[in-house]
């Protein structure tokens, strides 16, 4: 029985040691710069993990190979640790400007809201401007969810409406610099900082349901089911997370801290009732899970039929992108 123990801790370890060195690899792989010199590191450290492990089952040195090796982890945690988010890189032009508000009262003055003219997704006149809302007049929040690549990724965000037909946008998204493109995989090892898209509808529905082509997006909005008090404590979290990335930014994670996640993170009405399940981390069955929920206003509807009605593409696709279009995508709402 003692036998089978050792075996089974042994077992456990090695397990552990090679999860671990494969994470400690790809975040040598992707954020050494020198080529070179993230072979070595992780020729090294691939080493010592292998040679450890082999020592340990042999029962011969693994007391020395293990403290070479915990060394060398320690030195990784430092030097991953001094990996810092920053705002000031050479961002692409899309992601250049950070938001941040004022709050005096119940009234809050966003500034730089992104409101571009797209020609094309590439082409596109710079616009931002400033806006006050009054969180009084808050009275619903959307849930979009648009898709691109297969029903079990989607990119998901919020819109909040005010009365007389005011609106604003934000989507959690990877900040990337010129140059730079999405990864998934990069995005579990500090690649990009995290940034708040304080948009304009037209600028941040709209490059999805007019402009994108390559891939098409096809987008859906749901309304929130809850009470006004829980909707303008979900905006105030907003806010006041747009107000600290400002003052203090931080990384981008594919898993825990993405455009889906993040919504959970803002305490998403209700979020008592809201556990993290796989339907948040597989984005494209969260408005699904909303809906199981009750967070999803359904009208007595099927979520099939809802999913239908919530279609928004088809409401815009052939108009231009002007002052009603907000009032357009939601022609099926408003029924």
């Amino acid at each position: 029985m003692i036998n089978f123990l050792k075996k089974a801790s042994y077992f456990l370890i090695s397990v552990f040691v090679i999860l671990s060195g494969i994470y400690i690899d790809l975040s040598l792989y992707f954020r050494v710069e020198n080529q070179i010199l993230s072979i070595f590191y992780i020729s090294l450290f691939s080493s010592l993990s292998l040679f450890f492990i082999y020592s340990l089952w042999i029962k011969k040195f693994y007391k020395f190979t293990a403290v070479f090796y915990l060394v060398s982890v320690v030195i990784w945690m430092f030097w991953y640790g001094s990996i810092r988010a920053s705002n000031d890189r050479n961002w692409q032009k899309d992601v250049a400007l950070l938001s941040y508000a004022t709050i005096n009262g119940n009234l809050i003055t966003v500034h730089n809201i992104r409101n571009f003219k797209y020609k094309s997704e590439f082409d596109y006149r710079v616009s931002y401007y400033d806006k006050t809302f009054d969180i009084d007049r808050l009275k619903g929040i959307d849930f979009i969810s648009t898709y691109w690549m297969g029903p079990d990724v989607a990119h998901t965000f919020l819109s909040f409406s005010f009365q007389n037909n005011q609106h604003l946008a934000i989507s959690i998204e990877a900040r990337k610099e010129i140059g730079e493109s999405y990864s998934m995989i990069r995005g579990f090892f500090k690649d990009n900082e995290l940034y708040y898209v304080v948009a304009d509808e037209r600028d941040l529905i709209g490059l999805r349901t007019n402009i994108r082509k390559n891939p098409p997006e096809h987008v859906y909005m749901y309304e929130i089911n809850a009470d006004i008090k829980d909707m303008k404590k979900v905006f105030l979290n907003y806010i006041n997370k747009i107000n600290e990335l400002k003052k203090r930014p931080q990384f981008y994670d594919t898993l825990t801290r993405n455009c889906t996640t993040s919504i959970w993170n803002n305490s998403l009405v209700h979020k008592s009732n809201m556990s993290l399940t796989w339907e948040i981390l597989l984005s494209g069955h969260t408005a699904f899970y909303l809906y199981k929920k009750g967070l999803l206003k359904t009208y007595g509807l099927s979520f099939e039929e809802l999913q239908k009605r919530a279609y928004i593409n088809p409401l815009v696709e052939h108009s231009k992108i002007d002052e009603n279009y907000s009032s357009r995508i939601r022609k099926k709402l408003l029924k």
